[in-house]
């Protein structure tokens, strides 16, 4: 089974998500600078609204796998200081808390390599704080010297359930062949779900690449409403904002042989 997860930065998008076929979501606030971790309002929110669903059908073998929360304190790089760990190790306590069922994280040296007391800090924080939640590395592993030789060093230090990568490259679709090497490095160890960049039209190469999972964030951009002044030149919608589709993500279920199950 090739799981599904998607992207949202709002309830109503984490509602969307389940009802058109994800198997999971992740919650995090700002996808114009590629995600940051969402308000403690929002996450009380997202998990509230997905509650008061009527539960929908799933097919055999696969469960709904909850929300899973972005840490990222600041948009940029992911080489943090001591201040920016101790808000990330905060910011992982207080969600799990809370009730997510995953937190994603992610951390490097200056030098490009994993900076495993950063992520040891992050993930035994996380499990101290609910023993049962997931911890996925994200797309930092992209921007580290060597991907096969970040995943090796994942696989010894025992500390990730999964891997969110485009094969470092920028999109995962141009990186079937990396995708299909890092599966069978890892041979089910550590989950290795491609994420970046991921069109509809690249799922089923990603899939018969062997990873475990599809990561999008199935958004489109909807208009403002009324007259808003622009705060920077060049904004042609400054009211524009992000919000999941439901046909992208039901097409995106579709192509991994999923029904939508809308309603509730």
């Amino acid at each position: 089974m090739t799981a599904l997860e998607i992207a949202v930065t709002s309830a109503e998008g984490a509602r969307t998500a389940y009802r058109c076929g994800a198997d999971r979501v992740e919650l995090c606030s700002a996808l114009e600078v590629d995600g940051l971790t969402p308000s403690e309002g929002l996450l009380d929110t997202t998990l509230a609204g997905l509650a008061a669903l009527t539960p929908q059908p799933r097919e055999p073998g696969r469960p709904w796998q909850g929300v899973h929360v972005l840490i990222r304190p600041r948009p940029g790089d992911f080489v943090y200081d001591a201040d920016e760990l101790a808000t990330a190790a905060a910011e992982v306590r207080a969600v799990c808390r809370a009730g997510a069922q995953g937190v994603v994280v992610g951390a490097l040296t200056d030098g490009g390599a994993v900076d495993t007391a950063a992520l040891r800090l992050l993930a035994e924080t996380a499990r101290e704080s609910a023993p049962e939640v997931t911890v996925t590395f994200h797309r930092a592993f992209d921007q580290t010297a060597s991907i096969t030789r970040a995943l090796a060093e994942l696989l010894d230090l025992g500390l990730v359930d999964r891997v969110l990568t485009s094969g470092g490259k920028a999109a995962a679709g141009q990186a079937v062949e990396e995708l299909a090497g890092l599966a069978g490095q890892s041979a089910g160890r550590i989950e290795i779900m491609a994420g970046g960049g991921v069109r509809l039209d690249d799922i089923p190469a990603l899939t018969a690449a062997g990873v475990d999972a599809i990561h999008l964030s199935a958004k489109r951009r909807a208009a403002g409403a009324g007259t808003c002044v622009a705060l920077r030149p060049g904004d042609d919608d400054p009211g524009a904002y992000f919000v999941t589709d439901a046909d992208r993500v039901t097409k995106a279920a579709a192509a991994l042989g999923v029904a939508d199950r809308h309603g509730g």
